[in-house]
């Protein structure tokens, strides 16, 4: 399963990598919306694990992209202040959120979850 990890926290992005690696996933990680943008446009991914605060094109922009390429699962990162961004979220057809901080396994078993539903489609 190939995964595409939007992260523009370095430390966060080893981290979160290292856990999906360690479960068998193959990771990509784009640091910025410009870069995930590229990735999005020229390969395929099973699920996108999206930083709602992302520097270069926002998070919003690059979903609504997503979208337009099909129905990849794309699970939000946010802060537990982030209400409004969870919203819109909500709004723009995300499939999933998670609170920040979180334990890698955390994000394994809801990169699972997300990964078993779109299968069932």
């Amino acid at each position: 399963m190939r995964v595409l990890l939007v992260e523009h926290e370095s430390e966060e992005a080893l981290r979160m990598a290292q856990g999906l690696n360690e479960a068998g996933y193959s990771v990509e990680v784009a640091a910025n919306g410009m870069a995930a943008q590229r990735f999005v446009e020229s390969a395929k991914y099973d699920l996108v694990i999206l930083d709602v605060m992302l520097p270069g094109l926002h998070a919003w922009t690059l979903q609504q992209s997503i979208r337009q390429q099909g129905n990849t699962p794309v699970l939000f990162l946010t802060t537990p202040g982030g209400i409004e961004d969870r919203l819109r979220g909500l709004e723009l057809h995300e499939d999933d959120y998670l609170l920040k901080p979180f334990e890698a396994k955390t994000l394994v078993a809801r990169a699972r979850k997300l990964l078993r539903r779109d299968r069932g489609r």
